[in-house]
């Protein structure tokens, strides 16, 4: 036992990659996708978050680009929505999530009347500094001279701003002519996609430092309107970013990743009025000259409109699907508007419901704990093993309701995939290994107990899991008998060693047949082989299946005789000649586990194993090797129709017994009888009917006819004592001489048990 187990400790040290392996993985960023799934199901366990800072959408949905039109946008539009937000709905900040870029105008449009909309636009934008105007670093034609514009992110080395890229900006006179003097302000819109790592915007950076100035996220610059701040009110503070008052006085520190980027606390779905309230630029235009209406009503109306507003922030951006400003979020599986990016930075800032990661070892150190106390658990074996298992699915539920918990309640981000993915996988081949040992003693034990009890009832054990117990039930089965002829004469004849020899070749062939077909093995008695067919297992042909079985076993023994004379001295004469004979009956017997409490075994009693024993017993007597009782004989034809041939031999009425039974002779397969033995069983049958009719001559000239075509004829050599048809001819003279009356009723009674 101490060796099976040392070598289940150096196996499970195999194991040990295996967390390894998913920690590389996941420093590699091979797990992204699967950790971002099981963070966004943190986001919708815990639900939205009330906000702390009223933000409202105005978007430029499919009825708002009715109203202002295709693009390229006349910005007066825009202008005039940004002066109506701020002017009468008294909005604290107004950011746009599009840039009004030179790239935006094209030679279709009427010069003059763009350079109006830009003049327009540029006034609003000088009268109100909260009013954010979007800048972005882009890709593709977005060239400057240094060549395409790169965000300057502080980890791919981009620090000598003197020698970064500005970010795509608001054309003149929306801004000023240069960046030093300028009106208006700029918020980058940029997303961290590298950090992202897939559709859904989750890290933005913070700010981006290039020639001139830093330019700072629309997140930051409207969370400082928010907050009570100028614009801009930001500083770099190693790993934070921090939001100033003129005073110096901090009043946010903003943790940051990469000392630029930060991830975005995702607090509600898009589409939720109570979160997310949204109106259509086309409205707030409508509105705009509802005001100048003549009618009292629908300038009340629109004041009421525009008082929504009042104190909170606006983001106006595009929202319509052909603008193809989409992505999902970790509430919305769809793609939903981008813009919602920004307004949920402005409420993790301003709440300071920030999202903490935890350091780096901290992944290797909770993976390889989980893993070694999930592993310890699932090898533990003993009677409690069930239960250790179901700890160790308690240790992996219980840290994924930890990183829950935590998340929901503190913003904490505990890593997921690694831990979870390694304890599970090495818990489950942990207990695969157990399994194929435990499988491999099981069979060892099943092995070792099928010497001593039949296969089919160590399986009947095991599989109804309960312990043996002393009891039998009533069963309708086939009991089977054999026993050498003869026997006594080979312990004679034999050593001691060589016999056992001889029994257990001979055991081996009549036991494996009889299990193959069906049959359970009852006990060996002697020279005995006890069996019976039809329990434990169940066996509707169970007749057939034992007729079938001793058919093969006569077959089987003659070929063993052929084996052992090629064998030549090596066993004496009398083995040679081995014959056995078998007896066979059907019907009720009780079955069951019987002997004392402390030792049982597995057997049948009552009338029908009784009158199967001299079936055995009582074959000598009528001359053949397998003899059954009636019942068999019609419970196999039953299932196995004309396929076996039977010779009727008598009808008897065995010490003991008051009730007589018919005997038969299972001769064989039917296609396999040849012609004569067809004959000689055609010549009995007639010869029976004669002798049963007291017609003694008749009868004795029919069986001497069908004793020359007897398949077994007498032969001392052979040990071949008699046939059916020699042993009806001597009744037939002791009947003629002692003849039985009228009333005969055709019953021979056993004197002995054979």
């Amino acid at each position: 036992m101490a060796k099976t187990k040392a070598k289940l400790d150096w196996r499970m040290l195999l194991l040990l990659p295996i967390p390894l392996l998913w920690c590389w993985a996941a420093s590699a960023g091979l797990l992204t996708n699967l950790e971002h799934m099981l963070l966004d199901l943190r986001f919708r366990s815990r639900g939205p978050l009330a906000a702390p800072v009223d933000i409202h959408y105005v978007n430029v949905d499919s009825r708002a680009i009715q109203s202002i039109g295709e693009r390229p946008w006349n910005r007066a539009k825009f202008a005039e929505v940004a002066r109506l937000l701020f002017e009468e709905g008294g909005a604290k900040a107004v950011g746009f999530d599009f840039v009004f870029s030179e790239q935006g105008h094209s030679d279709l449009v009427d010069r003059e009347a763009a350079a109006k909309g830009n003049v327009a636009l540029g006034r609003v934008a000088r009268k109100h500094p909260e009013l954010i105007l979007a800048a972005q670093y882009t890709g593709g034609d977005a060239r400057t001279q240094q060549g395409i514009r790169q965000f300057p992110f502080l980890r791919s080395g981009f620090k000598n701003r003197e020698k970064n890229d500005t970010p795509e900006l608001p054309q003149y006179p929306i801004m000023g002519a240069t960046l030093t003097q300028s009106w208006g302000t700029i918020g980058l819109i940029d997303v961290d996609l590298a950090a992202s790592k897939g559709e859904t915007p989750r890290w933005v950076p913070l700010f981006a430092e290039s020639i001139g100035p830093t330019f700072w996220h629309m997140g930051v610059q409207l969370a400082c309107v928010q907050l009570g701040l100028p614009p801009s009110s930001a500083r770099r503070a190693g790993s934070f970013v921090e939001l100033v008052k003129p005073s110096g006085e901090v009043v946010r520190r903003i943790p940051v990743s990469d000392e630029q980027t930060l991830e975005t606390n995702w607090f509600s779905e898009w589409n939720s009025s109570q979160f997310n309230p949204q109106t259509s630029v086309a409205d707030v235009l409508v509105a705009g000259e509802m005001l100048k209406s003549e009618k009292e009503a629908e300038r009340a109306e629109a004041r009421d409109y525009f008082s929504r507003f009042k104190g909170g922030i606006v983001l106006i951006g595009p929202t319509d699907p052909l603008l193809q400003d989409l992505a999902p979020t970790p509430f919305d599986s769809e793609p939903v508007p981008k813009v919602g990016l920004h307004g949920n930075i402005v409420k993790t800032i301003v709440a300071e419901r920030y999202l903490h990661r935890t350091p780096s070892w901290f992944l290797w150190v909770a993976t390889l704990v989980l893993t070694l106390a999930v592993a310890l658990l699932t090898i533990t074996g003993g009677a409690r093993s069930l239960f250790f298992k179901i700890l160790a699915l308690l240790a992996l539920a219980g840290y994924a309701v930890v990183a829950f918990y935590v998340f929901r309640a503190y913003d904490w981000v505990l890593p997921m995939t690694a831990p979870l993915s390694a304890a599970f996988t090495t818990g489950f081949i942990a207990t695969i290994i157990q399994l194929v040992d435990e499988e491999k003693q099981k069979g060892r034990i099943k092995g070792m107990f099928s010497a001593y009890l039949a296969p089919t009832v160590v399986n009947s054990l095991i599989d109804s899991g309960k312990e043996p117990e002393l009891g039998g039930h009533e069963e309708t089965i086939t009991a089977y008998f054999s026993d050498i002829q003869s026997f006594s004469s080979f312990s004679e004849m034999m050593s001691h060693a060589a016999l056992v020899d001889l029994m257990n070749e001979y055991f081996t062939a009549c036991t494996d047949i009889i299990t193959e077909e069906g049959g359970t093995l009852d006990k060996y008695i002697g020279d005995a082989v006890v069996a019976m067919f039809g329990a434990p297992v169940p066996l509707s042909d169970h007749a057939y299946r034992a007729c079938v079985a001793s058919i093969r076993v006569q077959r089987k023994i003659d070929e063993l005789r052929v084996k052992w004379r090629s064998e030549g001295g090596k066993w004496p004469v009398v083995v040679h000649n081995l014959r056995a004979r078998l007896g066979m009956n059907t019907g009720g017997a009780t079955v069951g586990n019987m002997g004392s409490r402390t030792r049982f075994n597995y057997t049948m009693m009552g009338d029908t194993v009784n009158l199967a024993a001299r079936m055995e017993s009582g074959a000598k007597l009528l001359g053949v090797y397998t003899m059954v009782a009636d019942q068999t004989r019609i419970d196999c034809e039953k299932h196995g129709g004309d396929r076996i041939v039977f010779r009727f031999l008598d009808r008897i009425k065995v010490k003991g017994k008051n009730i007589p039974t018919g005997v038969h002779e299972v001769v064989g397969f039917k296609d396999e009888i040849s012609a004569q033995t067809l004959e000689c069983l055609a010549l009995h049958a007639r010869a029976v009917e004669r002798y049963h009719a007291q017609d003694w001559l008749g009868a004795i000239a029919l069986f001497e006819q069908s004793a020359k075509l007897e398949p077994h004829q007498p032969n001392k050599s052979l040990a071949i004592e008699s046939n059916p048809s020699l042993i009806m001819i001597e009744r037939c003279h002791h009947m003629k001489e002692h003849p039985p009356g009228a009333n005969w009723d055709g019953v021979f009674v056993m004197k002995e048990k054979g």
